[in-house]
């Protein structure tokens, strides 16, 4: 993005992430928790395995275990001198005979390969047995230690557990996993528009009046990030009453997000409440939408503070900068090493002949040809937009799309797991 296309007042994206970052010391806090637990969690202390995976040589296949060698043409005949189950040693293996093994038994000694069930043939109820394929050393053997050795690092501090690292502790034996404290945010929206669903129903809606959408995404996108959630509801449109909030919100929380009210104008008292109880130290983003974001902090009486961050009211620019900037920054706060959401390059199946003067993320899909649809209302407060889209694409300032372009795509699956 050319940084000449941003108006001074206004703070290129990266360079605001960067910012953010700096300020998100990584929480020192960490907990033990048990495998079952831990998912989504930040792993606070490497796993080193204490033994080697697999244990020993086994078969990868049900099937016969042989020495290669005496298999030097297909249709030998071999006496089946024992049988191998999984959990279960053999004897060494007889010269000239075959052991039945089946799937993760391991190889007796004298072994070197395995015959697959399909390739052989038993003969006189299974006392011999005709092997009709020549096998090669090491055919369906699964080496000890190929898939973790004693003393690796299996899992790396900083890494954020999926089931499948879950899975791969289990396997080493660790039945508990330190991680990082979740972090404790406090949210809240600014309106006196805003209705609670279910408190008036849609037909006594008075005039003016909308359902606070965002309150329910930005809580169900924090808990996806493992924070613990107070939400505090929808606070008047009043200075006082918006400074009251951030004050008690501070005491006790690492994050206090709001929605609303930041965007600069007389009923906005977000700006301001901030200012007077801390320090706010970024405002407007060059992004569209969610220019007007901010971030500061909130001095607390032990000498701490707590982070702010202030998102657009509107439910789109909501939801595009939690993605962007809460994110990351959340991520850090636990000590996570990745924070990226890598992106796709993928071809356009639409026309945007509209270059604008900030970064633009436009809500699309992918459609069965390859490539990408384009919402047709790419106005921040619809939030249909969202839903039916599966990601957005990364447009830089002041160029156009065409049909056929090749555009950067983030999906959101990448955002949200």
């Amino acid at each position: 993005m050319s940084e000449s296309t941003v108006r001074p007042s206004m703070i290129a994206l990266d360079d605001a992430l960067a910012r953010l970052l700096e300020q998100a010391a990584p929480l020192a806090e960490t907990e033990t928790v048990s495998i079952s637990e831990a998912d989504a969690r930040v792993l606070a202390r490497s796993v080193v395995s204490a033994l080697q995976v697999p244990p020993h040589d086994n078969s990868s296949m049900d099937g016969y275990a042989v020495r290669a060698g005496t298999v030097v043409a297909s249709g030998v005949e071999l006496a089946v001198s024992q049988r191998i189950p999984a959990g279960h040693f053999g004897e060494p293996l007889a010269p000239g005979s075959a052991a039945r093994i089946f799937t993760g038994a391991p190889m007796p000694a004298g072994a070197d390969a395995v015959v697959m069930q399909e390739d052989a043939e038993p003969l006189e109820g299974g006392a011999r047995v005709r092997i009709n394929a020549v096998p090669e050393p090491g055919q369906w053997v699964r080496r000890a230690g190929e898939d973790v050795m004693r003393g690796a690092v299996v899992l790396k501090k900083g890494e954020r557990l999926s089931p499948a690292s879950l899975g791969l502790a289990a396997g080493v034996g660790m039945a508990q996993l330190e991680v990082t404290r979740r972090p404790r945010v406090a949210l809240f929206s600014t309106g006196d528009e805003l209705v609670t669903p279910g408190a008036i129903q849609p037909a006594q809606m008075p005039p003016g009046a909308i359902y606070n959408s965002n309150r329910f995404f930005l809580a169900a996108l924090l808990r996806r990030l493992g924070c613990v959630v107070q939400d505090f509801g929808a606070v008047p449109d009043r200075l006082g009453a918006t400074v009251l909030a951030l004050k008690s919100a501070a005491r006790e929380h690492d994050l206090i997000l709001t929605s609303g009210g930041v965007s600069g104008g007389e009923e906005d008292h977000v700006k301001p409440a901030i200012e007077r109880l801390g320090t706010l130290d970024l405002w407007k983003i060059a992004i569209k939408p969610g220019k007007p974001f901010a971030y500061g902090y909130i001095a607390r009486p032990d000498g701490a503070a707590a982070h702010f961050m202030g998102l657009p009211g509107n439910p789109v620019s909501s939801f595009v900068t939690f993605l962007l900037l809460v994110r990351p920054f959340l991520l850090r706060l636990q000590g996570a090493s990745r924070l990226d959401a890598p992106a796709l390059a993928l071809r356009a199946d639409f026309d945007w002949p509209r270059p604008g003067t900030r970064r633009e993320f436009l809500r699309a899909r992918r459609n069965a040809r390859g490539g990408l649809d384009l919402f047709a209302n790419q106005s921040s407060g619809v939030l249909t937009s969202v839903n039916w889209a599966d990601g957005l694409i990364d447009h830089p300032a002041g160029s156009a799309i065409a049909r056929g372009d090749t555009v950067r795509f983030i999906p959101f699956a990448e955002w949200l797991a």
